[in-house]
């Protein structure tokens, strides 16, 4: 199955791909994404609202495609203003610190290695081999720094302090749910 081949977003409309999704939770991240979600393998975190905002993402997506993502982050709100920072040229900034800064390269470094257990971890899960991706993270770890959405992603759902950088982005962030969900969580109690 290609990209073209996954049917639009559907409101209302749950395609079960795995059991262990609450049906409510992949309903909202449908409508978070405005499209069928693809290799979900769980919730990585959940946004004080209530919906999830990070989910952890299997290694290869049912298309065959390898995904190194592993920690992909679903809020608009959240990712928005995520956006704005990158726009900020505040990565730039990072990636010369990781080159001035041994402390923070090390933190990094050992982020880029957790994130890349952690995936093994899901693809084992998953009974997938993913060989195309070994050894390759995201958003520019160890060295670089290319996403601020895969940083903050694993932040939320490894925990503050595994990922310096990604708390960072956090930090600046603000509180992004604040003014309430940014989907209405589905009913799917008559589905």
């Amino acid at each position: 199955m290609t990209h073209k081949d996954v049917p639009p977003h559907e409101p209302g409309v749950v395609h079960r791909d795995n059991p262990r999704i609450d049906p409510a939770d992949e309903a909202a991240i449908q409508a978070q994404l405005k499209r069928r979600p693809r290799g979900i393998d769980a919730v990585g975190h959940r946004c004080p609202c209530g919906n999830p905002d990070v989910v952890t993402t299997e290694p290869r997506l049912p298309d065959g495609t390898p995904f190194p993502t592993t920690f992909y982050l679903t809020c608009p709100r959240a990712a928005s203003r995520i956006g704005t920072l990158e726009g900020s040229h505040v990565m730039k900034e990072m990636e010369e610190r990781l080159g001035t800064d041994e402390e923070l390269a090390a933190a990094y470094r050992a982020a880029h290695e957790r994130y890349l257990e952690f995936r093994a971890e899901v693809g084992e899960r998953a009974g997938l081999d993913v060989p195309e991706i070994e050894g390759i993270s995201a958003g520019g770890m160890p060295d670089r720094v290319k996403c601020l959405h895969v940083l903050a992603g694993q932040s939320l759902a490894m925990g503050r302090g595994v990922n310096p950088l990604g708390d960072e982005v956090l930090d600046a962030l603000g509180e992004w749910w604040a003014s309430g969900p940014c989907v209405e969580r589905p009913d799917l109690t008559d589905h």
